[in-house]
């Protein structure tokens, strides 16, 4: 532990600077990255409301609409890597201004699509994420290296917690400006009313970019300290929890993002609740909102309580739940699936920072295959629409309880991390 402190700690500086981070500097970073968690949350949960509105308009089987998570979680598969170099030649925060600044171009091209037909919705989630995988590239290695390493997973639940707070917006919003006002009128309208919000995004992420631009932020800087104790091996690769952890980020993402594509369509069955698209929405913030609130807890539990136990237990509990959704009805199974966004809390963080753990010299390489991992958002609920079609929604949740079950394995099988000082 003490040796991926020194390794970790000596890769940061300050901006112009040769001097190791005060913690007012640490706290300063940590809140102007947060933003960035704020604000892709919030675009990413987005993709709950517009799913079941494009497939509504489009005339979309269950597959097909679940090409929007496919084209926006695949940018993470496909441009992770390039991103990781790009950030090396340019730097963390640069680069993250680069990441806005794509993410914006990505939002403004909504406004030709909502007249140009479906594949150019999908082009622009790609784009949109994109940008989005250049900050998560750039913002979460800052999060681990900005304290000491036992309280990692800690502080990254921390600001996981802001994007939750992002997700838990952004249906609220999405349900009032995009699926309220539409259902009624031609689908080029419909399309159409995903103009405003959208473009105001683009002139936000803008704006942000300037500002993020001219932040005094600290520099990371690669380390060429000669390898550690533990630090042997040729490459990231070499190390098992770093492997199992990536399983881990695809399956807990693709579960996550299944669970939220599929919610307004579970909500509206008729033997669950039977809710119109616009009011199924707002149950969407809600499961988003017990994943800001079970963060927070999070950030004090995992303080005195091993990440591994924590992350095995939550996983525990979201089978249950997610199993009691999928074999109940009524309130009873719509309340489990929402619950299920409070186990999520920690999962993403946790994972991510377990299996950071110990790889010196090879963090980097390892949160680039972490960020990779994130394609898991595009395949499960690609497969789950594909079970839906032939099962029906409700079955077709045994699939995210299957991604669950490797969670628990994974948390209880490295429950012991990060116990000593």
């Amino acid at each position: 532990m003490a040796n991926m402190a020194h390794n970790t700690a000596s890769a940061v500086r300050q901006d112009g600077g040769g001097g190791a981070l005060t913690n007012e500097g640490n706290t300063s970073a940590l809140v102007i990255v947060t933003l960035l968690f704020f604000m892709w949350g919030l675009i990413t949960s987005l993709n709950d409301v517009l799913i079941p509105h494009l497939k509504a308009i489009y005339t979309l089987s269950y597959v097909q609409a679940m090409m929007v998570q496919f084209c926006f979680f695949g940018a993470y598969f496909v441009v992770s890597l390039p991103a990781g170099a790009l950030i090396r030649r340019i730097g963390y925060q640069k680069g993250a201004v680069a990441g806005l600044l794509v993410a914006a171009g990505g939002c403004a091209l909504f406004y030709p699509a909502a007249s140009s037909g479906y594949g150019l919705f999908l082009f622009a989630f790609f784009v949109l994420a994109s940008g989005i995988t250049i900050l998560q590239v750039a913002a979460n290695p800052y999060v681990t290296v900005l304290g000491p390493p036992r309280t990692a997973s800690s502080r990254l639940t921390l600001t996981q917690a802001f994007n939750s707070l992002g997700t838990t917006i952004g249906p609220a919003v999405g349900g009032i400006l995009i699926l309220s006002t539409a259902g009624v009128a031609a689908a080029a309208a419909d399309a159409a009313t995903v103009r405003g919000p959208y473009l105001a995004l683009a002139g936000a992420l803008a704006v942000l970019a300037v500002l993020f631009l001219a932040a005094k932020l600290p520099q990371i800087a690669d380390s060429d300290d000669e390898a550690l104790p533990g630090e042997s091996h040729g490459s990231a690769w070499a190390h098992r929890h770093l492997l199992l952890g990536v399983i881990g980020i695809f399956l807990y993402v693709g579960a996550e993002v299944s669970i939220g594509s599929f919610l307004i369509n579970f909500l509206g069955e008729s033997n669950i609740a039977g809710l119109s698209h616009a009011d199924a929405a707002h149950y969407v913030s809600i499961y988003w909102g017990g994943a800001m609130v079970g963060r927070f807890i999070g950030f004090a539990v995992m303080r005195v309580v091993s990440p591994g136990k924590t992350l095995a237990f939550n996983s525990l509990a979201a089978i249950a739940l997610v199993l009691a959704a999928t074999f109940g009805s009524g309130s009873l199974a719509m309340w489990a699936i929402l619950a299920v966004g409070l186990c999520n809390s920690i999962m993403f963080p946790t994972i991510f920072s377990m299996a950071l753990h110990g790889l010196g010299k090879y963090t980097g390489q390892g949160s680039g295959l972490l960020c990779m991992a994130i394609v898991g958002g595009a395949v499960v609920p690609f497969a789950q629409g594909a079970l839906a079609d032939w099962m029906g929604v409700q079955m077709s949740f045994l699939l995210p309880a299957a991604c669950y079950a490797f969670i628990l394995y994974f948390g209880a099988k490295y429950a012991a991390m990060y116990t000593q000082p």
